[in-house]
């Protein structure tokens, strides 16, 4: 789990400050590589290589385009890429190639990375979203010729869907059609392994935050049915299923864990 307190590693019984002896910094991303081998983004001290022994650390000094790096992506090539707030940095492994808003990306701000299954890249940024083809960079926007402003998050799902959320909610693209399931905003996406989608949105109930699930089955009729709902204050920041099914959230007041019946709040000083 990043936060700002470092990393922390969960065993199933205790919890492990992985980073406090190397970095005081505040983390933002963690990505674990197809070897195994851990990155950690913080804010301020660029990004952090761990391979289970030992740390190194990239900079803007190693290449890197910015030290805040708030997402990290792995292709399907297997190269490590990186949002940050000053541009997107590519890693084959030796060394970094760094795209900014002078090589076409619509804004320095990056929030998300994905690879679609036709080797397109979609990028997420603070301005208008973006999709890259290796060579050149072009402004993605809805059926009315509007940009999607300030994406958060974005997933392709099992069926190939493209989903984003950020500032004009929660959308659908299905290569040819859009569908939108909420105009509120949406900050995270992801979806389980049984095709069901969640996401960490404000709450249509109260005044707060909201974690919900859109129902596999119902989903080609866009109704959100078997939701699950915790609101808080904070935004929720990520969220990721275990092996066990398990439903992991965080926000600003710790960690979320749902096992399909419950939710477990893990407080700080457990």
């Amino acid at each position: 789990m990043a936060s700002w307190e470092g990393v922390i590693k969960y065993d199933g019984i205790s919890f492990t400050n992985m980073t406090n002896e190397v970095s005081l910094s505040r983390f933002f991303s963690i990505l674990e590589d197809r070897k195994g081998n851990f990155w950690f983004g913080s804010i301020g001290s660029g990004v952090y290589y761990y391979d289970r022994k030992t740390f190194q650390n990239f900079t803007t000094e190693e290449g890197l385009i910015n030290n805040n790096v708030t997402h990290i992506y792995e292709d399907k090539a297997g190269n490590i890429w990186f949002g940050t707030q000053g541009g997107v940095s590519c890693f084959d492994g030796t060394s970094f190639r760094n795209y900014t808003m002078k090589d076409g990306l619509s804004n320095n701000d990056v929030n998300t990375i994905i690879e679609d299954k036709t080797g397109k890249f979609w990028l997420g940024t603070r301005g208008e979203t973006c999709s890259f083809d290796g060579t050149s960079f072009t402004h993605f926007t809805n059926v009315d010729n509007t940009p999607f402003i300030n994406v958060r998050s974005i997933i392709e799902d099992k069926k190939g869907n493209i989903w984003l959320g950020g500032g004009d909610g929660l959308w659908r693209y299905d290569g040819e059609e859009f569908t939108n399931f909420t105009s509120r905003f949406v900050g995270y996406i992801y979806e389980d392994k049984a095709g069901n989608i969640w996401t960490s949105s404000e709450s249509a109930i109260i005044h707060g935050w909201a974690l919900s699930r859109y129902d596999e089955k119902s989903l080609s009729d866009g109704k959100t049915t078997g939701l699950e709902m915790i609101a808080e204050e904070g935004m929720f920041f990520g969220i990721v299923e275990d092996h066990q099914g398990a439903i992991w959230v965080g926000n600003l007041k710790g960690v979320y864990r749902h096992d399909g019946t419950f939710f477990f709040n893990f407080k700080e000083r457990e």
